[in-house]
């Protein structure tokens, strides 16, 4: 189920700028582990502020980046936040700190990964895999599970683009939380790389939960026997992460 962090009384006509409010969440700060999707740096509607901003208030003992890290290969489009937020994985992942900072690559990543993984001593994976809790778990992007990306490549850029206008011109993001919630096509993809990665998690890992990113778009259901959770997006509003508590308990979450 989403949870969604509240914001303190008294203080919300304090900030004129949404993005300015302090965040507030409805769980504890000391987690297992902490699962972020899409945050595509570089692009305008990127939220790398806000993201540092709820990471910095909690503690976790893993963090994964699950995919899409970046928007292209174009770093002159990095904004001064984004560096920010390269510069706080940099130190999140010094070993002294005692946290797995975890990379798994996705479509918009290649290239990248391979270059920022030296600079950020961060290790890149292609999927995964660890064990906690009782629990197997799979982390992975969700795009090997796209056909739609590689068989209509010039389709899928013009959408993408149209699709980050949406949310340029829209600030309060109605307009783009609108089109997925009513885009039949992007239902279809989101259920398609759902029972697709945990049929794959299943079959080639022996996992019980399955993470992925890719569609943009939060879930949290079974497919057969293994749990399937999406973690939403960074280019939103509200911005969706998954927890893994310190009793093992999962949950998708929201922040504003």
């Amino acid at each position: 189920m989403l949870s969604e962090p509240s914001i303190e009384t008294g203080q919300e006509h304090s900030f004129s700028d949404e993005e300015l409010q302090p965040v507030h969440f409805d769980h504890e700060a000391d987690l297992d582990t902490v699962i972020v999707s899409d945050i595509h740096l570089g692009s305008e509607v990127s939220r790398s502020k806000r993201l540092i901003e709820l990471l910095r208030m909690l503690r976790f003992r893993r963090l994964i980046l699950n995919g899409d890290v970046f928007d292209d290969l174009n770093f002159k489009r990095l904004s001064r936040d984004d560096w920010k937020f390269l510069s706080f994985i940099r130190k999140t992942s010094n070993p002294r700190k005692g946290i797995d900072v975890v990379w798994v690559v996705g479509n918009h990543d290649g290239g990248v990964a391979e270059i920022l993984t030296h600079l950020l001593g961060v290790p890149v994976h292609e999927e995964y895999v660890w064990e906690g809790h009782g629990q197997r778990y799979l982390a992975i992007h969700g795009h090997q599970f796209d056909k739609w990306i590689t068989e209509h490549v010039l389709v899928t850029a013009i959408a993408s683009w149209i699709y980050l206008v949406i949310q340029k011109l829209d600030p309060h993001h109605r307009a783009s939380r609108w089109v997925k919630r009513t885009s039949k096509v992007w239902l279809r993809l989101g259920d398609k790389v759902g029972h697709d990665a945990a049929l794959h998690g299943k079959k080639k890992h022996q996992a019980n939960v399955v993470f992925c990113g890719h569609t943009h778009h939060s879930v949290d259901i079974m497919v057969d026997d293994v749990r399937y959770l999406n973690s939403g997006c960074w280019t939103d509003k509200p911005s969706q992460y998954i927890t893994i508590g310190l009793d093992g308990e999962i949950a998708v979450r929201e922040c504003h």
